[in-house]
């Protein structure tokens, strides 16, 4: 009898909370719910388990493609300045670059005027291989973005993301 009594006062203080009527498995955010921040997280977890599913037969992640596009677009820019580009930290950047140039798809060079620097470029290995990763990154994964906010809402998130990202 006393355990029906335990039992009828939680289900009676559930009906009370403010959490009544929504899914038992659901966890309430809280102040969560409303900061930007924490949004901004997950939404770039799911946008970024979305890359990986798309790029998993190229076996690329969102750095990895980050720097093959940064030196596509800047063949020849120093080793430091692509990092800086990206925000990716001096050791983790070198061990990236250590692995796209394992896979021979970007390689060093000396730079120009500074011996203590290297230059990075795409291998005609990485230019193909970046361009086809890109048209299929394209085809499945910005079309599901595209699909989940519509080309004009994307374009509007692009934007505010822009100034969010200049505050810095």
């Amino acid at each position: 009898m006393a355990r029906q009594s335990v039992k009828a006062k939680q289900a009676a203080a559930a009906a009370d909370s403010p959490e009544a009527g929504t899914d038992p498995g659901t966890v309430q955010l809280g102040y969560l719910d409303g900061l930007l921040g924490y949004r901004l997280r997950r939404a770039q977890l799911a946008v970024f388990q979305d890359f990986i599913q798309a790029m998993r037969d190229y076996d690329l992640r969102p750095a990895q493609f980050s720097v093959l596009a940064i030196i596509k677009a800047n063949p020849g820019l120093k080793q430091s300045r692509v990092s800086e580009a990206l925000g990716i930290n001096r050791a983790n950047f070198v061990a990236l670059l250590d692995e796209l140039e394992s896979r021979k798809l970007a390689r060093r060079a000396p730079a120009p005027g500074d011996r203590r620097s290297n230059a990075l470029f795409l291998t005609a290995k990485g230019e193909t291989f970046l361009d086809d990763a890109f048209r299929h990154l394209q085809a499945r994964h910005e079309r599901r973005l595209d699909e989940a906010l519509g080309s004009s809402e994307k374009q509007h998130l692009l934007a505010l993301l822009g100034r969010l990202a200049d505050l810095t």
